[in-house]
């Protein structure tokens, strides 16, 4: 092959692998003419062994878990994908270790699995090529068995109220992982439950709030965010009780994404998914979920799985949700930001209690895209 066969190739394989990169990071390696260049930029800007992307790659190792009913292969996959990641940036895990990280990953339903493999190994090491072969074989015959891998998934009990609250007026401070056992802990007849539980009102522990002799607090200062509590399955949240539509709250305590403009989905899927209680005891039902797309920085920024709440007033960025998609979240005196890996996706500052998003322009932005009517208008510089 001669040097002119050689640079057309080359500028081919540069072409394609431009074409799968995002203007984001598009704009970055723009000054590359060849694909080692490119690729050298590349792994300069993403593989690079720091601090910050060694914890994004472990904190993603440590999170990833195997749905139930979901391919074993596709969670090798994504296994193997986290581990050769960070063995770029010099963490290395021997045999064991990696056959150990699979099984630990493994659903609830492949419990005695988990269990015959680790009984049987003894006093000698386990090497992950055995156990995902193990794996793969115990997904073959359950296939062939017709076994479903949801039949021994444990339902757990989410946090907060429930049907079984008693009087439901204080925090027990004995929590059994039970519902008969945390019925007990809220039962004000029993004997255990009146010395732990911590008064709403006044927060001394002895007794609940129906018998507390402090004036009552109801009445003062709006908070400005009170958590939620939940029914049944729902998930908590924290919702504010301050009206602001235009502007996204960065939530360290919510459990989703969620907004009550239903003109901010690109994507949207109706249905009855729960409902959640304000620390008014408010409920609001979650009525659909879909993508948001909001403009940050000069650049959009995709949210997934938003639930819809009418009810809410203020549109909430959960810092868990984001955490679980492998992002990281730094608040830093009256600042924040959120990054992926080396790339920063997002910043803002305080406002006021909140630390929040510079709403206004982008929703704004946001609605004229989506071509939705806007009442009145106002100087975006503003």
């Amino acid at each position: 092959m001669n040097d002119e066969d050689w640079t057309l190739l080359d500028r081919q394989a540069l072409g394609v692998i431009r074409l799968t990169l995002s203007r984001n990071v598009a704009f970055n390696i723009a000054k590359e003419k060849t694909t080692a260049g490119l690729m050298a930029a590349l792994s300069s800007m993403y593989e690079k062994p720091s601090a910050s992307n060694k914890v994004h790659l472990m904190r993603r190792l440590f999170n990833l878990r195997m749905t139930e009913g979901a391919s074993v292969a596709q969670h090798l996959n994504e296994l193997n994908t986290v581990t050769t990641q960070l063995s770029s940036v010099g963490i290395e895990f021997d045999e064991e270790v990696r056959a150990l990280i699979l099984l630990s990953s493994l659903p609830e339903s492949w419990n005695a699995t988990v269990t015959a493999v680790s009984s049987s190994s003894g006093s000698n090491k386990l090497t992950f090529d055995d156990v995902r072969d193990l794996v793969l074989s115990e997904e073959i015959r359950r296939r062939e068995s017709g076994e479903s891998s949801t039949s021994s998934v444990l339902h757990t009990e989410s946090r907060g109220r429930n049907s079984t609250r008693g009087n439901g007026r204080g925090r027990s401070n004995y929590r059994g992982r039970s519902k008969d056992r945390r019925s007990k802990s809220r039962n004000p007849n029993n004997s255990h439950s009146s010395k732990t539980v911590e008064c709403w009102n006044c927060g001394k522990i002895g007794h609940y709030k129906n018998q507390c002799k402090s004036a009552s607090k109801d009445h003062e200062a709006k908070a400005e965010a009170n958590v939620t509590s939940t029914s049944g399955g729902d998930d908590a949240l924290i919702c504010s009780l301050e009206s602001n539509e235009e502007s996204w709250v960065l939530d360290s305590g919510a459990s989703f994404h969620a907004t009550s403009q239903k003109q901010f989905f690109e994507r949207y899927v109706p249905g009855n998914l729960g409902k959640v209680y304000l620390g008014n005891d408010q409920p609001c039902a979650i009525i659909g979920k879909g993508v948001v797309k909001i403009k940050l920085n000069g650049s959009v920024w995709e949210l997934k799985d938003v639930r819809h709440i009418p009810d809410l007033r203020k549109n909430l960025i959960s810092v868990g949700q984001l955490a679980s998609e492998g992002y990281t979240t730094i608040f830093h005196g009256d600042d924040w930001k959120i990054s992926k890996g080396a790339m920063m996706v997002a910043r803002g500052k305080k406002n006021g209690t909140l630390f929040m998003t510079a709403g206004g322009a982008v929703q704004l932005q946001l609605q004229q895209e989506m071509k939705i009517p806007i009442c009145g208008t106002r100087d975006l510089a503003t």
